[in-house]
C-alpha cells in the first residue's frame, strides 16, 4: 500500500512514536528500503522507493517487477509487541544492512505468515 494509506488506515500510526532501522536495506535487484517500527501498533514494515522496480507476491516476498513504483510504498513484516523484544530480534541489523541483499536477513527473522 501507498505511504498515505497506510497512516489513513489507522490513526493511531500517525500520532505514535516510531524508531528507525536504517534506510539502506537491499534485495536482491538491488532496491533500497527503509526498516521502521510503529510503537502503538508494534508493526515493523519496510517503505520502498519510489523508483524500485518491485512487487509484493502472494508470499510476501518480494520480486522485481519491471515496473518501477511511483509512490513510497510500505510492507508490513512483521508485528512485534515491545520495543526491547523487538531490538532483540534485530540484533546485529546495523552490521547485516551492509550486506548485498540484507533483505534475506530480515526474512530469517521476520518470515512471512498466513
Amino acid at each position: 500500500m501507498d505511504l498515505e494509506t497506510f497512516y489513513e488506515s489507522n490513526e493511531a500510526r500517525r500520532e505514535s512514536a516510531e524508531f528507525e532501522y536504517g534506510d539502506d536495506w537491499t534485495d536482491a535487484d538491488g532496491n533500497h528500503y527503509e526498516l521502521s517500527w510503529v510503537e502503538a501498533t508494534g508493526e515493523l514494515y519496510l517503505m520502498i522507493e519510489p523508483d524500485a522496480a518491485i512487487t509484493e507476491d502472494a508470499f510476501g516476498d518480494y520480486v522485481s517487477s519491471g515496473e518501477p513504483v511511483s509512490e513510497m510504498t510500505v510492507v508490513v513484516i512483521g508485528k512485534v509487541a515491545n520495543h526491547e523484544h523487538l531490538e532483540s530480534l534485530l540484533e546485529g541489523w546495523d552490521e547485516a544492512i551492509d550486506q548485498p541483499n540484507s533483505l534475506a536477513w530480515l526474512r530469517q527473522r521476520f518470515p512471512a505468515s498466513d
